[in-house]
């Protein structure tokens, strides 16, 4: 219940803050009113001894959430997505809030497999190691599948985790809820919106079966993606707190020297890491949102391993154009066009000028292209076009933040792995690619072949809407048709036929 008795949760929050340091950086980054910044500052100071003291070697709002806990860990991890909200450099900082807790006992995870699997787990596994990685929602474990005799990565909730989120989760909409009434001005960052989205993507990943849905999708759209591979899912050993995928041999991606040192070609890694999320975004409309250096393996043979698919993003195909366009749009210098696209999608009203949008985005972009290769950076550009596109009333799109913060993750994987990388001119032949088989005269027909196979599909039922039709009029009495609706009526007849014909012949063509 989001009433009162959050009070406490909340000062123990407020504490923390202020003893870590992460109210004023916190408050700094979201432009908080001076005057709610010196009344929370003035409410909390004194007692901030109630607060935990947290890690001193950590960023101030690093080390206060991770002092919280697991749901406060987890919120920092949603909200380094949301630059527009918290700012590109404590969005920054946020991103650093993977596996920081302390693993729970090994007892606990045998008893939770046992009770999901509903089998003692001598009869499932063998070699059940320590936990080998704990992060804020789940810790895995290591192991032998007795069945096939294969090593294993299970999976396992944190014991109580699904009430202690929904305890916190109820504190954070309190907190939302009273940072609106005390502060107007903040209701233009959206709490309550933030936390609901918050809520979401965590009772998401409370439920590994949709996780365990998501690597299974992603591994079947990815299978042919020659150096990228993803765990299979063994379903027949996963539940609600459990999942079981295949063990892979890797070495983190972030050990650059142990790659180097194992004869990989770090160059061709770092082009591979950006063309793999561009062609799966881009190609598939389902990414992996999540790429950072914990979530990646290099094997032995090269490729890039994937793992932890909490984080999902999609994309309907023509958001997918829409981005590709404006991606293109960079990469050519085309800044006209990167404004124009813009306005046909609606993501700025159509009141604002074209040509001035234009030209900041011009602003945005040649100082940037101007730099050496080393320095071309998509993040800062990213940076700038949030700036740009909020001056001129863009709204925040949800599924357009999530893919752009991903990719300047993927480009933090991508220089530390190749420092000299240039980022566009890797892009460019996947977005290229892209753009001719989805914006040109072949998506046209594409296109028409989709069109013509829906209205193929009402072809049986236009003599029943026909005849429908005509009862309806004479029960109204109502005088025959003029001309004109029977023309209507012969256009769709006629023009369901004629884009059957066209979809039939274009979906020849393209097979």
């Amino acid at each position: 219940m989001r009433g009162p008795h959050n009070i406490w949760r909340l000062i123990r929050t407020g504490a923390t803050m202020e003893r870590t340091g992460a109210m004023r950086v916190a408050m700094d980054a979201m432009e908080a009113p001076r005057l709610f910044r010196v009344l929370a500052r003035t409410v909390v100071w004194p007692i901030q001894w109630l607060g935990f003291k947290g890690d001193p070697a950590q960023p101030p709002v690093t080390r206060a959430l991770t002092a919280l806990g697991p749901a406060y860990i987890k919120f920092g991890q949603i909200l380094s997505t949301r630059p527009d909200v918290v700012g590109t450099e404590l969005a920054q900082q946020l991103r650093v809030l993977q596996d920081k807790l302390p693993p729970f006992p090994r007892a606990r995870a045998i008893q939770t497999i046992t009770t999901e699997l509903g089998q003692p787990l001598d009869a499932l596994f063998a070699d059940f190691s320590e936990p080998v990685a704990a992060a804020s929602i789940a810790q895995v474990h290591k192991a032998r599948d007795v069945e096939t005799g294969k090593d294993v990565a299970i999976k396992v909730l944190r014991p109580g985790i699904e009430r202690a989120f929904r305890r916190d989760i109820d504190a954070f909409y309190f907190a939302a809820w009273m940072i609106e009434k005390l502060s107007p001005a903040s209701r233009r960052l959206r709490p309550h919106d933030v936390i609901e989205h918050f809520e979401g993507v965590v009772n998401g990943e409370l439920d590994l079966r949709l996780e365990s849905a998501s690597a299974s999708e992603f591994r079947a759209n990815t299978l042919n993606d020659e150096g990228f591979s993803v765990p299979s899912v063994d379903w027949s050993k996963s539940s609600r707190r459990v999942m079981t995928l295949e063990w892979v041999e890797g070495i983190a991606a972030s050990d650059v020297d142990a790659i180097v040192a194992a004869g990989h070609d770090t160059v061709a890694l770092g082009e591979k890491v950006l063309q793999m999320f561009l062609r799966h975004a881009l190609r598939d409309g389902y990414f992996h949102a999540d790429m950072h250096h914990g979530n990646l393996k290099v094997a032995a043979d090269g490729s890039i391993v994937a793992l932890d698919f909490g984080i999902m993003g999609a994309l309907d195909e023509y958001t997918r154009r829409v981005y590709a366009e404006i991606l293109f749009g960079f990469i050519r210098k085309d800044y006209r066009r990167v404004a124009e696209v813009h306005f046909e999608a609606g993501y700025v009203p159509a009141d604002r000028d074209v040509d001035e949008f234009a030209r900041a985005l011009h602003a945005v972009g040649e100082p940037i292209f101007g730099m050496d290769a080393s320095r071309i950076s998509m993040a800062r550009l990213l940076s700038y076009l949030f700036e740009v596109t909020e001056r001129f009333g863009m709204e925040t799109r949800t599924e357009l933040i999530l893919l752009q913060r991903t990719m300047v993750v993927v480009e933090g994987v991508s220089r530390s792995l190749d420092p000299h990388i240039n980022i566009w001119e890797v892009a460019r032949p996947i977005v290229e690619d892209y753009i001719k088989s989805h914006v040109g005269p072949r998506a046209v027909l594409r296109d028409l072949a989709k069109t013509g196979t829906v209205l193929a599909r009402f072809g049986p039922r236009l003599p029943q809407l026909a005849e429908a039709l005509l009862v309806r009029m004479g029960e109204e009495n109502t005088p025959p048709p003029e001309p004109s609706r029977w023309k209507q009526a012969a256009v769709l007849g006629f023009g369901g036929a004629v884009a059957a014909g066209i979809g039939a012949v274009v979906a020849i063509m393209m097979t």
